[in-house]
């Protein structure tokens, strides 16, 4: 796959300067398949891109005009999976086959779904071939460290400027049994109470609930890599992981904008505000009216 990305993996946006001590990630919306990855693939695009958290990216917006600074991916996760460990890696996949001292086996590599996806449920496997080798390294090196040091970077800008970071990573989740009222429409991960305060999960929740919506802690889904790689409550750097039901805010086809999308726009800015002012006290709250 000798051909690189024509535009950056990812895109920073939002103040130069931090306005608000919340960072966002969406690490799952990127949508710029290479031609180079697509020839690599059996399955054609439509069939790739149900791996996206699809517009995830789009809805942050409001988020961002309130103050946060946002990591967005542009590279898809068919490319690389930005929410796993990069020793996540399906050996018998590669080649040559890395060692198995250096590959990190986990239920998500054996589904499929680590650091290179090679699976999609209902559609079978995804590469032609085996990647080489040198084509995983260069998607870690130009990719993925790249993606988790400019996350790293923002975070300690806020907590520079404002004593206290906080990342809250934003994805989708497959649409909920409608006819299950238990299940939430939003899911909040915190690794099991390890990566944020208690005080600053409670603000995201009653955000949530205030804005008519219900949500759940840790199940299905407690945070992944990005969660427990920069969420570090002791050093005062918070990492929140947000799931969002697709039917929230996508139209039947689960690709376009719905009649929701608005509204979940104004939710994430919600929680933003919440959180940023949780953290700070009233002073931002109202700074950011």
């Amino acid at each position: 796959m000798p051909d690189s990305p024509a535009e950056p993996p990812f895109r920073r946006i939002g103040p130069e300067a931090p306005a608000s001590p919340v960072v966002l990630s969406v690490p799952h919306a990127g949508r710029h398949y290479s031609d180079a990855l697509l020839r690599a693939s059996r399955l054609p695009r439509e069939k790739l891109e149900i791996l996206e958290d699809r517009l995830v990216d789009r809805l942050i917006w409001r988020a961002v005009a309130a103050g946060a600074s946002a990591i967005v991916a542009s590279s898809p996760r068919a490319e690389i999976d930005l929410n796993r460990d990069e020793r996540e890696i399906d050996p018998s996949t590669i080649i040559p086959p890395p060692s198995s001292r250096s590959v990190l086996q986990s239920p998500r590599t054996r589904g499929g779904l680590g650091l290179i996806p090679t699976r999609i449920a209902g559609a079978g496997s995804i590469w032609l071939h085996r990647i080489p080798q040198d084509e995983v390294r260069r998607r870690i090196e130009e990719v993925h460290r790249p993606y988790h040091a400019a996350i790293a970077e923002a975070l300690e800008l806020a907590r520079t400027t404002f004593g206290v970071a906080i990342l809250l990573d934003c994805h989708s989740m497959p649409t909920r049994d409608p006819e299950n009222s238990g299940e939430a429409a939003l899911v909040f991960g915190d690794r099991h109470g390890t990566s944020i305060s208690a005080d600053l999960l409670d603000a995201a929740l009653a955000a949530s609930q205030a804005a008519g919506f219900t949500a759940a802690c840790n199940s299905p889904y407690a945070g992944g890599h990005i969660t427990s790689r920069h969420g570090d409550p002791a050093t005062a750097v918070h990492g929140l992981q947000l799931e969002i039901d697709r039917a929230l805010y996508l139209d039947g086809d689960l690709r376009s904008p719905g009649p929701g999308f608005n509204r979940v726009a104004e939710l994430i800015a919600a929680i933003v505000l919440a959180l940023a002012d949780r953290a700070l006290g009233s002073k931002f709250a109202i700074a950011a009216e």
